[in-house]
């Protein structure tokens, strides 16, 4: 019998970790439910002794992969930060789940045998962070969630899955092309410093009492979520000229949920950063990662060519 890969688990809780005391129950479980431990989540699922898994903090030499069972609502989030940051060759692949493991139907258990599948897989290295759901594999920076309760959630609207998981096995057909995790400038980085930016939602009539205020929290940087494909409000414009008079940085993106930003004449003349195709969310991390180095325009515009 070959030898099985070694894949470290690690818990953060979730839907995937969710139990109610009922099995219809899948709208309550997050405020009335309880939450396993990731060891009982996967002995819930007899399949997942298929692998040995050890504990991330066993740091064992020999570890192949990384599964992270996680929360659906900010797991694109981690995920994306996760392929900026992490300095390991291993696959590391996020997992979540649409229904609670006690609940009839679960996808709980098919996306973690799916997720381990994956994290083991030889052909999973050099892809960075990975998202796993639905029998479907996603590259980090391309996921996002766009339904609330269905179990097609995840998807990469612009480009699509890179891979698929099947009952005969693992398969991709794509590698993502931007830098991602361990090749980039944050993966050696110790101690992250994180300054606080934020986002701010463009719709009809705003004024820029938001920009404001978030300048006033200490903001070093705001995204704004604008009109696609890129526009905000001439309120919202006047307010930002005001805060990037303090040294506040500036990205536009769009509350659409595909498509990219483009260098436009007004954005550089306002000094404004195209965020690319990058959602406000993810943009929102990129920025942060960035300004924790420089505040240089030109350097942080860059690097939303390259991540």
């Amino acid at each position: 019998m070959p030898r099985l890969p070694r894949i470290a688990v690690i818990g953060c809780g979730g839907t995937i970790a969710s139990v109610s005391p009922s099995s219809l129950d899948v709208l309550d479980y997050p405020e009335f439910g309880s939450k396993l431990p990731i060891e009982d989540v996967l002995q819930r699922f007899p399949e997942t002794r298929l692998f040995l898994l050890h504990r991330l903090a066993q740091e064992e030499p020999d570890i192949q992969g990384f599964v992270i069972g996680h929360g659906t609502g900010s797991l694109e989030e981690t995920a994306y930060f996760l392929n900026l940051t992490l300095n390991i060759a291993q696959p590391t692949v996020l997992v979540g789940s649409q229904r609670p493991v006690s609940a009839l139907s679960s996808d709980a258990g098919m996306n973690l045998v799916a997720a381990l599948r994956v994290a083991g897989s030889p052909d999973a290295r050099g892809k960075g962070v990975l998202v796993v759901l639905n029998d479907e594999i996603h590259a980090a920076r391309d996921v996002i969630k766009t339904s609330t309760y269905r179990l097609q959630t995840f998807r990469s609207l612009d480009f699509g899955a890179i891979g698929q998981v099947d009952g005969d096995g693992v398969r991709f057909y794509r590698t993502p092309s931007r830098r991602h995790a361990p090749d980039t400038e944050f993966a050696s980085i110790e101690k992250l410093a994180l300054p606080r930016v934020d986002i701010v939602y463009s719709y009809a009539g705003a004024d820029g009492a938001l920009v404001e205020a978030a300048a006033a929290a200490g903001a070093a940087g705001i995204v704004m979520a604008g009109f696609a494909p890129g526009l905000i409000t001439p309120l919202q414009i006047e307010a930002l000229k005001f805060v990037q008079a303090r040294g506040v940085v500036v990205i536009q993106s769009s509350r659409a949920p595909t498509g990219r930003i483009a260098p436009r004449r007004y954005l550089r003349e306002m000094s404004i950063i195209a965020g690319d195709d990058l959602n406000p969310q993810k943009a929102r991390i990129l920025l942060s990662l960035m300004l924790g180095r420089t505040s240089d325009p030109q350097k942080i515009a860059q690097a939303f060519e390259t991540y």
